[in-house]
């Protein structure tokens, strides 16, 4: 559903994005899928989500994009789109042990970068108290110490595996992968795509 709303938020007429000729704007282009930040802020499911400026960031991290530059990207095409969506597709039953490896790294590799705010290539204790506490700033039983001592805890649970040292310095991607060993990211962080219907066309 999310998909679904933000789809129609961020389809934008061809004729507003092209200076071409009225024959060309009706030939078919995959162009008019423009979204800018502002497009996520009338979506209705991410409104009340916690983490709602971790995910919107996320869909504009080039890191995610995949692309070579750093940064932020100021608006984001259909195909920067699905680039983003691939990180939520569900295995495939014909994968072998390297292909699930890889679809698995990929994976928590978007969760990483969840963490990493400032792109450094670690998350310090800092990023890891902050999106703790966000996750758990909906719950108004919960006071904001009290979410803070759970990402400590977190953090040494997580220095148990890296070491106290490494935890201090900044938890690199190596760190966060053996941190979520034995956990079945491949299964839980996946969106089905069942009896979707046309939103749009591009004419």
């Amino acid at each position: 559903r999310l998909c679904r709303q933000l789809c129609t938020k961020a389809m934008t007429p061809l004729s507003q994005k092209s200076s071409g000729t009225s024959d060309q704007l009706h030939q078919p282009r995959c162009v008019c899928f423009l979204c800018s930040k502002e497009n996520f802020d009338s979506i209705p499911d991410l409104e009340f989500n916690p983490i709602r400026g971790k995910i919107v960031h996320a869909f504009f991290d080039k890191r995610n994009l995949r692309q070579e530059s750093d940064g932020l990207a100021d608006e984001i095409n259909f195909e920067d789109f699905l680039t983003i969506m691939s990180y939520f597709r569900p295995i495939e039953m014909n994968m072998d042990e390297e292909q699930l490896d890889r679809f698995r790294k990929e994976k928590l590799k978007f969760l990483f970068h969840m963490y990493d705010s400032d792109h450094d290539g670690k998350i310090t204790l800092q990023e890891y108290r902050n999106v703790v506490e966000e996750l758990l700033s909906g719950n108004p039983h919960l006071e904001k110490e009290s979410a803070r001592s759970i990402a400590d805890g977190a953090m040494m649970e997580a220095a148990s595996i890296c070491g106290p040292d490494q935890v201090y310095e900044g938890i690199t991607f190596e760190d966060f992968l053996k941190m979520w060993q034995g956990i079945d990211i491949e299964t839980k962080m996946h969106v089905r795509f069942l009896n979707m219907e046309t939103i749009a066309h591009c004419y």
